[in-house]
Parts: C-alpha cells; structure tokens; sequence
C-alpha cells in the first residue's frame, strides 16, 4: 500500500480523538438511531464539547482555525464506521464555510460559536420536488418587500432537515434573471411560515434526518441575506469543488472498509472445505478491488492537495466525485457478493454500506451532470 503523505502527525492524533468519539458517543446508539430515522441531538452538543464541530472555523468563533485535512480525517472515519447518521459534514464544511465566507460581521457573530457548540444545527436548503441538480430550475420565490423579503416555495431531500436551527435558503429574488436572481437567506427555527415536513424515508442512510421543508410567506429580514443580492448562484458555484470532492473522500473510505470487512468475512467463512478467501475467484476479486480503490485514493489524496493550495478546479473535483462513488457503489456489491446471503443481512454492516452508497452517485449534483462538467471542460459543449 502507497504510503499517504497529506497527513502531519497532528492529524492522526486527531483521527484518534475521532475514533474514540465514534465509539463511545455513536456506536451504542446508531442503531436504534436507524430505527428513529434521526440521531440524538445530545450527540451533536458532545461533539461540540469534543472539538469536532466546525474546526475550520476561526477561534474567534468558536472554531479551532484548523486546516481541512482535519475534516478530511472525519468524513474518513465517519465514513468507515458506517455511521452515515451524523450531519456534521455537511454542518462543518459546507453550512459554516458559506456564513464564514459570505456572511456579514453580525451574522458570523450569531451563528458561528452556537454552531461550533452544537448548539444550532446548520442546514442548506437547494433542492426543490421539481428541481434537483438544476438549481437555475429552483421556483422558491422571496421577494422584497423594503425591509424583509416574503419567503415562499418548498425544499425537499434536506440533509439536517429535521434538526435545522439554521437553514440556507436558495431563492429567486430576481425571477426573470434566472441564474443571476438567486440569492441566499438565513431562515431560522420559529419565524412564522417556516414549517418542516415529514422525516423522508430512504433505501438507506437511514439515522440520518432527511426532511422536506416549506415556506408559506416567512418574513425574513434584510440583515438575514447571506452575502450580495443575486449572487447566490456564484456563490454556489464558487463552493463546489470542495462540496464534491468531500463526497469522493466518504466514497473512497466506505470502499476501503468494505473491503476490509470483507477480508476478514472471507477468511473466516468456510465453503467446500475450505475458506472461501482460499479460493482464486475470491482472491483475484479482492485484489482487483484494493487495486482500483488505492489508485482513486492517490487521485483524492492529490486533490485534497490541490484544494489545500487553493488550486482545485470544478471540473478536477467533479471527476473525483463521479469516479469514486461509482467506484464505491461496484466495489461495496462486489463485496455483498462475497458475502453471500449474509451480505443482504442487515445485521452485517456490509449490507448497510451497500444501501448507504448508491445516493452517492446522486446527491451534490448527479453524475451525469459531473460528466457534463467534465465534457465542458475539455471542449466539449451541449448543442
């Protein structure tokens, strides 16, 4: 195995306060967390308490100033134990980062140390029944009305749905200008026409809260637009090489723990007489997997570098985002198919993986709209 560079000593420390974490806070209770459809939300307070939430952030606000490779280390672990509950990525790295990068003095001051705590649960609000990689399709509307803007439309697939305290809101302010009229809102718990739907019921991920969301002439305040007026969709846009390239990370790290689950399934299942990892078929399968997922790790691992420099394009992520979670999606049923009929069990979390994976390929944008990108980039354009 290539010996992985990106990471300081600093940063394995880190994974193992991360670990431990998992261990004694999540594993106890994830499964029954599956069964409720939501996590605890006392696991979000003692993350805070841990330092696990929103460490990028700066200390002034709560943070830790910490570089992204030790987000990096989370979605890992988070990824390899399975416990696709946990909505702190998506809090961490793609919430707080917006409010950080776009938001005014007063709103970094209101949100960011409440969110670092726990205490508020950050969500972002862009797909819609009737749009979902397309967001210059999105029909929310908010308009102005002098010193608040009328927040009207509906959300669906949110991620923290449920919890939410704090949502991103993407929407038309400007409708006949179509991408260049969106723009950002924070809508918060409680104002008058904000209402969460039902708690989706998914093939998988199952703990974690995915919610549908509704807006029926919220007033939201004028100091609550996130950043310019109709710059919404840049900002968006600015932020995707990052948001796709954490979903590669996930994906790379839930396939290297399918396999190494399934190495040690097979070595301890016997068939015919012997081990089933005794067997060519089985062998030539695992090697052939660990080969494919150690070279998109070398891939991820150099655009998690470049991202580090500032230096990682959309199209470069979007390669990665496609790639590895088509990757994870072929090496977790490989790995089911090695388990026989214990690998459809739900028991076993091979089976968990397996249905956790296939909305991988789905969510942060389609990967037929990453092959688009792609195909944009080297030339090639729709006609």
């Amino acid at each position: 195995m290539i010996e992985r560079t990106i990471f300081s000593e600093q940063h394995e420390q880190y994974r193992e306060t991360v670990r431990r974490f998992l261990e004694k806070e999540v594993a106890p209770h994830h499964e029954q967390w599956e069964e409720d459809g939501y996590v605890n939300r006392d696991v979000w307070l003692k993350a805070g308490e841990n330092g696990l939430l929103c460490p990028s952030m700066p200390e002034e606000f709560g943070g830790a100033a910490a570089d992204k490779l030790y987000s990096v280390v989370m979605f890992e672990e988070i990824a390899r134990q399975g416990y696709t509950g946990l909505g702190f990525g998506l809090h961490n790295e793609i919430v707080a980062p917006y409010i950080l990068s776009y938001g005014s003095p007063a709103q970094k001051d209101r949100y960011l140390p409440a969110m670092s705590r726990g205490e508020i649960i950050g969500a972002i609000a862009m797909s819609e029944p009737a749009a979902g990689s397309d967001l210059q399709g999105i029909r929310t509307t908010a308009r102005d009305e002098g010193d608040h803007f009328v927040l009207n439309g509906s959300k669906t697939f949110i991620t923290n749905g449920f919890h939410a305290d704090l949502v991103i809101v993407v929407a038309k302010t400007n409708p006949d200008a179509g991408a260049k009229g969106t723009s950002l809102l924070l809508v918060e718990r409680g104002m008058p026409g904000f209402e969460k739907g039902r708690r989706l019921k998914k093939v998988g991920m199952k703990a974690q809260d995915t919610s549908e969301l509704f807006f029926d002439n919220v007033k939201v305040p004028k100091s609550n637009l996130l950043g310019d007026l109709n710059r919404g969709f840049i900002y968006l846009m600015q932020e995707l090489p990052w948001e796709r390239l954490q979903i590669a990370i996930s994906g790379i790290s839930a396939a290297q723990a399918a396999i190494d689950w399934t190495l040690d399934y097979t070595k301890e299942r016997k068939a015919f007489g012997s081990t089933v990892a005794a067997f060519q078929t089985t062998r030539f399968k695992l090697a052939e997997l660990q080969t494919e997922v150690q070279v998109a790790r070398v891939f991820v691992d150099r655009c998690t570098d470049l991202l580090m420099q500032g230096k990682l394009d959309t199209a470069t992520a979007s390669m990665a985002k496609y790639w590895c979670s088509d990757l994870q999606c072929k090496v977790i049923d490989e790995c089911v198919q090695l388990h026989g009929g214990y690998g459809y069990m739900w028991e076993y979390p091979i089976a968990r993986a397996w249905a956790d994976a296939r909305v991988q390929r789905i969510y942060g944008g389609t990967n037929e709209i990453m092959k688009e990108v792609i195909a944009r980039s080297i030339g090639l354009a729709a006609r």
